[in-house]
């Protein structure tokens, strides 16, 4: 099974996620999303495909999220596009399905 997966080594749910995914045995994609962060498309892609909306993609610890609680989903995805930091994490993709794997088990649901 391949498995792709918008990680950031630094943080540790997305390390439990990649865990889980070698435990598994899929073939992985690791995308350093901070480093090759994903186009405005991909990332509405990952979110219908996931059933979440950007909003809830959104990771509101970090600096600027803030400024985007009224704001919609053109607006959420551009400025995700632009400072991926603001990606909540990590996202993974199997031929199942797409999940925000927080808490990291949820991965287990598209393996």
């Amino acid at each position: 099974m391949k498995a792709r997966i918008w990680h950031n080594p630094r943080c540790s749910k997305s390390r439990e996620a990649l865990a889980i995914l070698a435990e598994a045995g899929a073939d992985i994609e690791v995308i350093d999303y901070l480093k090759q962060p994903p186009s405005r498309d991909t990332l509405a892609g990952l979110y219908a495909r996931a059933g979440i909306t950007p909003r809830e993609g959104l990771r509101m610890a970090e600096e600027g999220a803030r400024a985007l609680t009224g704001a919609d989903d053109e607006t959420i995805l551009a400025a995700m596009a632009a400072a991926p930091a603001l990606i909540e994490r990590p996202l993974v993709e199997t031929a199942t399905g797409v999940v925000l794997a927080r808490p990291p088990e949820k991965v287990r649901a598209i393996l």
